[in-house]
């Protein structure tokens, strides 16, 4: 009998992810409080890479331990700006400002996924992408923020690639998964070679 897999995260996308490439899974979201984590990392000197992995290993250790027979995935996103973490924008404001700080420079995108089962993290892989924002004006951030809002609230760096958002960008380096917030290809090899799913 295959594992039972329970996604530890509230994200519509990730689960959208997952149910496309054919995985059947549940959905747990963690009950944590990632700020103030992220915050002591940041304080502590954690890379981003670290910040990202340490999140979504939290989030798999928590659900993990009401359902230790499955296999747990939490997930983390980190967006790294020169010496800056960017978190999800409080209000429109912010998200232009972030908008703003981002453009004509280049930024990293971490997208960590941890598998915990029986209380035990069993696999992990932190995915990065590069982006390269385009020199927008100021008026069109403002537009596309007041366009958006709604749906880029959540979204660290107040953009959606998958959206509008890609036009922010003249170049990008990497996985288009890991932009949207999982390391699936990564995810399903670990899943098909431990005989999950069907390979």
């Amino acid at each position: 009998m295959p594992d039972a897999i329970i996604l530890a995260s509230g994200s519509v996308m990730r689960a959208t992810l997952l149910r496309n490439a054919g995985v059947a899974f549940t959905v747990q979201p963690a009950r944590v409080d990632e700020d103030a984590m992220r915050d002591a990392l940041i304080a502590d000197g954690a890379s981003p890479r670290d910040i990202a992995d340490a999140l979504a290993e939290m989030k798999a250790a928590k659900v993990s331990t009401r359902n230790p027979d499955a296999l747990v995935i939490g997930c983390d996103q980190v967006l790294a700006h020169r010496t800056a973490i960017l978190s999800k924008p409080a209000d429109p404001d912010q998200a232009v400002a972030q908008l703003q700080a981002l453009r004509g420079d280049v930024h990293q995108l971490l997208s960590a996924a941890v598998i915990y089962q029986a209380g035990k993290p069993v696999w992990r892989h932190v995915g990065v992408v590069r982006l390269h924002v385009r020199d927008a004006s100021d008026a069109y951030l403002q537009d596309y923020v007041t366009r958006n809002w709604d749906d880029i609230r959540h979204c660290v760096g107040a953009y959606q690639i998958e959206a509008e958002g890609v036009r922010l960008f003249h170049r990008i380096e990497g996985d288009y998964f890991n932009i949207l917030g999982l390391p699936l290809l990564e995810l399903l090899s670990y899943l098909a070679l431990r005989g999950t799913l069907t390979a």
